[in-house]
């Protein structure tokens, strides 16, 4: 199946970024919200299969944001992922108390680090 993500930072010049990035990879970026209430709209307009949040969403919390779009449905059957500017080692027990499927710094950012999640997470 095509993966279809919806990219929620509320940095604009990572989410052109990592747009550009992943469809130049072969990944369908369906959409992008700057905060958590445009990943809601989003999420509920688009129905994607991929959601990537970052954990730091100015004041709001990704993993909040996270947890919200599981629990409501927002995002039934997709793959939640994590991502930051800090390493894994820095965010760890924040990402073992997420809902999330995983996690990737941005500087890891790739088509191929996320199907390797996707896929992981679909077995």
């Amino acid at each position: 199946m095509p993966i279809r993500a919806l990219i929620v930072d509320d940095n604009h010049s990572f989410l052109e970024a990592a747009r550009v990035l992943l469809e130049r990879e072969g990944l369908t970026v369906a959409g992008v919200a700057l905060n958590g209430a445009e990943a809601v709209q989003q999420a509920e307009r688009l129905r994607p299969n991929l959601v990537l949040v970052d954990i730091s969403l100015g004041e709001e919390s990704g993993i909040d944001l996270a947890q919200r779009l599981m629990e409501d449905g927002l995002v039934d059957g997709a793959t939640v992922v994590l991502i930051s500017t800090r390493s894994a080692d820095e965010v760890v027990d924040l990402i073992a108390e997420s809902p999330a499927a995983g996690f990737l710094p941005k500087a890891e950012l790739s088509a191929s680090a996320i199907r390797e999640i996707v896929d992981g997470n679909s077995r």
